[in-house]
């Protein structure tokens, strides 16, 4: 039997990119895995986290994880596509600075994203 591709029962891993936040770095945007709610960092951002999170297992399909922001993407087929409502919080909180963590965010930080 193979695990659903949306669970929208899971809660998110965290407020940031799981592994910035163990290692010390920081995020541009962020994206929450549909199916076991791991949180990672955009394609723009320094590690590209959610990609890579991606990319090791068979979970496919994120969400984004940015206030007023409710549109998914399929790693597979490249499609964005509509999905229901995750478990709470539906993103990262409000006052978190963008990229954050704002203690960590070098200041030529634009010079640092990949295009």
């Amino acid at each position: 039997m193979t695990e659903p591709l949306v669970r929208p029962e899971v809660p998110p891993s965290g407020p940031g990119c799981a592994e910035c936040t163990e290692s010390g770095g920081w995020w541009l945007h962020l994206r929450r895995c549909a199916t076991c709610g791991h949180i990672g960092c955009c394609d723009n951002s320094p590690s590209q986290h959610a990609t890579k999170h991606a990319n090791g297992s068979d979970h496919k399909i994120i969400r984004s994880y940015e206030p007023g922001e409710d549109w998914y993407y399929d790693y597979t087929t490249g499609d964005f596509l509509e999905g229901p409502p995750l478990a709470e919080p539906q993103s990262h909180p409000v006052d978190q600075s963008v990229p954050g963590p704002a203690d960590r965010v070098p200041h030529d930080w634009q010079l640092r994203l990949n295009a």
